[in-house]
């Protein structure tokens, strides 16, 4: 898993919070619909990158999308946390060559592989900087 999400509760406008009932989404599950249908990865990447067989992948993505569905439709609170899960926090990496810096917790400014310049836009995944 190489995401956690800083919000963790929707709840309808309007409804106080005494009044509504909850969906409780995994925090797996959360992962299942980003990886596929925020990054748009086929199923057989989605559950390679959470190490997890395609028919666990598919079964937690419905279970997901089932729940998200219920909230949805029937006015209720989104309460995202718990599942089992394990937290992946990759390196940075250059966006022109690919190129991870291990322990590093920032891009230096210059890649030192291609040299691409700072002034591009380095990917970053997960909370923090930090070893793969």
């Amino acid at each position: 898993m190489e995401f956690l999400p800083s919000v963790t509760y929707f709840k309808p406008a309007g409804v106080p919070l005494a009044q509504l009932e909850e969906v409780r989404l995994t925090v797996d599950e959360l992962e299942a619909l980003r990886l596929k249908d925020v990054e748009d990865l086929d199923q057989h990447a989605c559950a390679a990158r959470m190490n997890l067989a395609q028919s666990t992948f598919q079964r937690i993505l419905s279970t997901a999308r089932a729940k998200l569905a219920r909230a949805l439709v029937e006015g209720k609170a989104l309460r995202i946390e718990g599942g089992n899960y394990r937290l992946v926090v990759r390196a940075p990496q250059c966006p022109a060559c690919g190129q991870r810096w291990a322990g590093t917790p920032v891009p230096p400014v210059v890649c030192p592989d291609c040299g691409a310049p700072a002034a591009r836009r380095w990917r970053h995944r997960g909370p923090s900087w930090g070893q793969t």
